[in-house]
């Protein structure tokens, strides 16, 4: 990643901030080398946090930590978006959202959001094994299985919760098992949406990930509605469906992205 520098100590919040967003602090987080580490994401990492205090078994928590070699300004940009998650996933409740469990510091004193542990992988993880295995598609009850899955997670934050998920992929999905459970993960870009499903707050920014923006998101002054998370979401079970990468095949000029998306809807 270009954004890894040199080590530098991630910045302490103020003390009153620090106490108004860690709430747990009987939580005790280990240092990440005494965790398991499942993946990582745009300047972070995320372990597998075993809970067994006192010799009882507990549900064990994926905690996501900011990388400690991002500089001082990543750094920074990676904390507020961590916050800004942790706040959004502290007021989701849904069978297909990961859940929320702890935003506190570890033991190194870096902040850490600790969430339900939703899964051995990510969708895309099991999209690149059944690539790898030349295996074809995945079977269609799968793929109708994570539709359903997904479109409820969606259906949750667009309706019940006014929220715009702003980068969903297989990336963003885990899950449990032989396909037990399909949860949506990473809300820490996630939008406002108003009453027309419309993003409509000067200051919301859309980021997704190019592969799987709308044609929308691609223009100046394009409108972002919950279409750009319906419009991932059916992209991501195209991925199921031809184990690659959406738009892999298309050059990094945007306008080629735009006019490919374009000739793909007046098709239909």
């Amino acid at each position: 990643m270009e954004e890894i520098n040199n080590f530098k100590t991630p910045s302490k919040l103020s003390e009153k901030r620090k106490s108004a967003l860690c709430s747990t602090p009987c939580i005790n987080i280990p240092a990440s080398p005494f965790m398991q580490k499942l993946g990582y994401g745009t300047g972070v990492n995320v372990y597998l946090m075993k809970r067994s205090p006192r010799g009882l078994s507990h549900s064990p928590w994926a905690v996501k930590k900011i990388n400690s070699r991002c500089n001082g300004h990543y750094q920074s940009m990676y904390q507020k978006r961590l916050t800004d998650e942790a706040k959004i996933l502290k007021n989701l409740h849904h069978p297909n959202i990961i859940g929320y469990r702890a935003f506190t510091e570890a033991n190194d004193g870096s902040l850490c959001l600790a969430m339900e542990y939703g899964g051995e992988k990510s969708l895309n993880d099991l999209i690149e094994e059944r690539g790898k295995d030349c295996h074809g598609p995945f079977p269609a009850a799968i793929i109708l299985k994570v539709a359903l899955n997904m479109a409820r997670g969606l259906k949750y934050l667009h309706q019940d919760k006014k929220l715009l998920h702003g980068d969903i992929k297989s990336s963003n999905v885990v899950i449990k098992g032989d396909f037990e459970t399909i949860k949506i993960c990473d809300v820490g870009v996630s939008l406002p949406l108003d009453e027309n499903m419309t993003v409509t707050d000067p200051e919301a920014y859309y980021i997704g990930t190019e592969p799987w923006k709308p044609k929308e998101a691609l223009e100046d002054n394009g409108i972002i509605t919950d279409k750009a998370d319906i419009f991932a979401f059916g992209l991501t079970l195209w991925e199921m469906m031809t184990l690659s990468i959406p738009h892999i095949t298309l050059s990094d000029d945007g306008n080629e992205v735009i006019l490919f998306v374009s000739n793909f809807f007046m098709s239909r």
